[in-house]
């Protein structure tokens, strides 16, 4: 086997153990997660989600899928993905702080009930930490999704607020398992909303 192909092997081994780790740890979050998810677009309310860089790209794929449809045909799911607005984060970047590209459009559009998605790998990203202060502040419930020891993140979440925390350390493998969970409480939510598919 040359080194080439041990490398594609090897990655694809670690993604796969890593979701199999995941599976026992992340299950009940998982299953919470989307039990909050439910309850918000049940009463009315929107989903806002927001990352960085990869991250940022999943924030977008959720909404899409909630937008749009997952797997299932059914009426559009109010969501926004705070980080699609090249006008709003540049300005706001430019004018106050890189920090607050997000929670100043949660305090501009977040009601007590929306929900915040929040996503980054480390647990550490300031203007994910921002965003999650400013959806507390706006009585908003927080789905964190991180990886490594949580970091500041894992430590803020109040009550209302839970953490699907990947466990590994590894960027690459977090994010394969962000898209899997993703994908996860998309089917909830359709099992949830409209029942099993026949």
């Amino acid at each position: 086997m040359s080194d080439i192909d041990s490398r594609i092997e090897n990655a694809f081994k670690a993604s796969i153990e890593t979701k199999q780790i995941s599976i026992n740890v992340l299950a009940e979050s998982i299953e919470l997660a989307s039990a909050m998810l439910n309850k918000s677009l049940i009463g009315g309310h929107k989903i806002l989600a927001c990352g960085n860089g990869g991250s940022a790209c999943d924030a977008q794929h959720f909404s899409a899928e909630l937008l749009n449809r997952y797997e299932r045909d059914r009426p559009g799911l109010p969501a926004i993905a705070l980080t699609t607005d090249s006008a709003t984060l540049t300005a706001i970047a430019n004018d106050y702080d890189y920090r607050q590209i997000y929670s100043k459009q949660i305090t501009a559009l977040g009601q007590p009930g929306d929900l915040l998605l929040a996503i980054s790998t480390s647990g550490q990203s300031p203007n994910i930490v921002e965003a999650i202060q400013a959806a507390n502040e706006s009585e908003m419930p927080v789905i964190a999704l991180t990886g490594r020891d949580g970091g500041i993140i894992g430590q803020m979440l109040d009550e209302n607020s839970i953490e699907i925390r990947v466990p590994s350390n590894v960027t690459a493998r977090i994010q394969e398992v962000h898209i899997l969970v993703i994908h996860i409480l998309c089917e909830l939510l359709d099992f949830q909303l409209l029942g099993p598919a026949e």
